[in-house]
């Protein structure tokens, strides 16, 4: 699977899986399948309260939809519900976050490299690019990437070792014991091994909350610095 390299404005190298076809796919179908439930869903009210809606109301009924990628993405940090369930997302490719113009590009463009062509334009162009990008992304600069932890990945258990040279992002790792970097290092690996993200996000809050950091890195790659940040502090103190 190709990978990508994103350097975040703190200075982080961070690698990522570029989200996969079938998983693209897979959150496509998923996104539809919400249409679908929504569309049926409005046939039984319809029918069952004897209603006729017009031409007026099949648009009221018909807008969410028209905007539902846009907004998922912009409230939901580059995730439409299916992304979300396939643990992919939208990122920028300088390692800023995407905003509002990066989503809306990829949304003006989707008409055309997805449904003016039943995504067979958005495939072709994910293939020659290497970079899990479609016409949508290459205007905004954005890729969708794999949220998984990778196999190949090292386990967090094992002790960090910054390289020479390593310049600590969060100074603020040296306020944490012993205990609490032994502690992180085990609720790492644990959540990695059974893709628990919400246990990642429930203990990168806690150090943010214990350090006082602020910082958009997500979660896995917050408590990877924290650990490199830590053992680096730890050996030149």
């Amino acid at each position: 699977m190709s990978t990508i390299r994103i350097q975040t404005t703190q200075n982080v190298t961070l690698e990522y899986e570029v989200a996969s076809i079938s998983d693209r796919i897979g959150a496509a179908l998923i996104d539809y399948a919400l249409y679908f439930a929504w569309f049926m869903g409005w046939v039984f009210v319809t029918a069952a309260l004897n209603l006729d809606l017009g031409s007026v109301g099949m648009f009221l009924v018909f807008l969410p939809t028209l905007f539902y990628h846009l907004a998922c993405e912009v409230f939901f940090n580059g995730q439409s519900l299916g992304k979300k369930a396939l643990h992919s997302k939208v990122v920028r490719l300088d390692g800023t976050r995407p905003g509002l113009g990066d989503y809306l590009l990829r949304w003006i463009l989707r008409p055309i490299d997805i449904l003016s062509t039943s995504g067979a334009l958005a495939l072709i162009t994910i293939l020659l690019n290497g970079r899990g990008q479609r016409l949508g992304d290459l205007a905004a600069g954005t890729s969708v990437v794999s949220l998984r932890p990778r196999r190949a990945a090292a386990s967090p258990l094992a002790p960090p070792a910054p390289a020479p040279g390593y310049v600590v992002v969060f100074p603020q790792a040296a306020q944490l014991t012993d205990h609490d970097v032994a502690l992180v290092r085990q609720l790492l690996d644990r959540g990695l091994q059974q893709q628990n993200y919400l246990l990642l996000n429930e203990v990168a809050t806690k150090i943010k909350g214990l350090t006082g950091i602020r910082t958009d890195l997500h979660d896995e790659a917050f408590l990877r610095t924290i650990l490199r940040d830590h053992a680096h502090i730890a050996t030149t103190a």
